[in-house]
């Protein structure tokens, strides 16, 4: 049996062969302070692959899972942080565009689902 402890978070986990190669988690943020309320949002909090998973499209599987659940529940926009060695390369690959901002070796990524195109951060929030 399948009990959601925190109906307002999700765990993905990506599978071959009974093999754990990656998981993402994300959580549901509800609306935005800063747009006034007006705009329903969710985090990635993490997503991760193992080595040995890389250049096998465990991520990308994960990244549209977590867009697919984000949109499921109504939100416009699904942001996260990328560290600047692996993530943020693996993100700009798949088209989304970081903020111009770094912060503590991170960048912002979002993506906003009113304009399925734009995968660059909100002009007010950016990074």
């Amino acid at each position: 049996m399948r009990r959601a402890l925190r109906p307002d978070w999700v765990l993905l986990a990506a599978c071959r062969d009974g093999v754990l190669l990656g998981y993402a988690a994300a959580q549901d943020d509800g609306s935005y302070l800063r747009s006034g309320g007006s705009h329903h949002t969710a985090k990635l909090h993490d997503l991760y692959t193992a080595s040995v998973a890389r250049g096998q499209r465990a991520s990308r599987t994960l990244m549209r899972g977590m867009e697919a659940w984000a949109q499921a529940r109504g939100a416009r926009y699904l942001f996260c942080s990328a560290n600047l060695r692996e993530a943020t390369p693996a993100y700009e690959r798949r088209g989304y565009m970081p903020g111009a901002e770094v912060r503590e070796g991170y960048r912002f990524f979002e993506v906003d689902f009113s304009e399925r195109t734009a995968r660059q951060p909100h002009p007010e929030r950016g990074s």
